[in-house]
């Protein structure tokens, strides 16, 4: 196997932690991507107990399993968004406080600070998660949108995330955005727009999820060897698009995820349309090691079934890259001895 298979914790969080471990072995992962919300991992307790990081090291290894990133997105949604009650139902009690919205989201941004310095503490060296965006429901230019309305959107993620940024530097942690609809980058374009915001931050990055850019038309590898220094986690995640009854489009009609009129839905990976082989490819040209993580989202399947066979697909599918040059023996100078005469 050239990488380990993970599993983002993030869509199982109603199982203790003791429960999840010994399960994720089962179906077939090598590790686990903690997520912040459960009880999987308490940024507040890690970095106030060495006992409380050393139960989770302890937890994982009697599974056999290794934690390679920690993902914060609930927290990081809220750094730079709007602020409504949506955001009360995901956020702990001390981010939300009095709901406040300004305060909220400054409450927000140094939880993600400690986020970084509880993943140095565990020996981590990647946060994934969200940005949120200030500017995200002006998406569709009506009424008329300027660039300088847009900019400042930017700028506001510039200022917010920039100080969020250099604590990361400090630590020597990396911070995944995991570029998605409703985030301050949602493509190729708004992702170079974003890393020109913050300077070209070195601890800016990506969790690259080809989800969420393949039922929008965004070309996904092309992504990954656009930004291939930036490339810091991997989700392994599926969808399939344009399968609906043609009542709903790709802004989804204010419909569920599992309503059959939709024209797109996330599906168990290798179910979808995603074209994961050249994803592997491209992830071997660029030189990327880390984990493949599935993210296991399908309304449609039961999860535990539907992971099993994520674990083994991404198996399967992940290969080591070559060597060298599949015709470079054609040289008699690198060819074996021949048999003496």
């Amino acid at each position: 196997m050239a990488r380990p298979v993970t599993l983002f914790t993030g869509q199982w969080a109603d199982l203790p932690l003791k429960e999840l471990a010994p399960l994720a072995r089962s179906m077939g992962y090598d590790g686990l991507e903690l997520a912040c919300w459960g009880d999987h991992f308490n940024v507040q307790e890690a970095l106030a107990s060495d006992r409380y990081l050393q139960d989770k090291r302890d937890l994982l290894e009697q599974h056999g399993l290794r934690c390679f990133a920690i993902g914060n997105h609930l927290v990081g949604q809220a750094v730079c968004d709007l602020i409504d009650e949506r955001h009360q139902a995901i956020l702990s009690p001390q981010v939300w406080g009095d709901g406040d919205p300004e305060r909220v989201r400054q409450r927000a941004a140094r939880e993600m600070q400690d986020t970084a310095r509880a993943a140095a503490k565990l020996g981590v060296k990647v946060v994934t998660g969200f940005t949120g965006s200030s500017i995200w429901h002006s998406l569709y230019a009506f009424p008329p949108t300027s660039q300088e309305y847009w900019d400042k959107g930017f700028a506001d993620f510039a200022q917010r995330w920039t100080p969020i940024l250099d604590v990361f530097d400090q630590v020597g942690v990396n911070f995944g955005l995991e570029v998605h609809p409703t985030e301050i980058a949602f493509d190729i374009a708004s992702t170079q727009r974003a890393i020109a915001a913050v300077g070209g931050h070195k601890r800016f990055g990506f969790n690259f999820d080809p989800s969420h850019l393949g039922y929008q038309g965004v070309d996904y590898v092309k992504f990954i060897r656009t930004f291939s220094d930036r490339i810091y986690h991997v989700h392994m995640k599926d969808v399939w698009w344009g399968r609906g009854d043609g009542t709903v489009g790709v802004f989804g009609g204010h419909t569920s995820f599992g309503d059959a009129r939709r024209h797109w839905d996330f599906r168990s990976v290798g179910r979808g349309q995603i074209d994961f082989e050249s994803i592997i490819v491209a992830l071997n040209d660029i030189g990327y090691d880390g984990p493949l993580s599935v993210e296991w989202e399908d309304s449609r399947m039961d999860r535990v079934h539907g992971a099993t066979e994520s674990a083994a697909y991404s198996k399967r599918l992940d290969f080591k890259p070559a060597a060298g040059a599949f015709d470079a023996v054609f040289d008699k100078a690198k060819q074996g001895g021949m048999a003496g005469s």
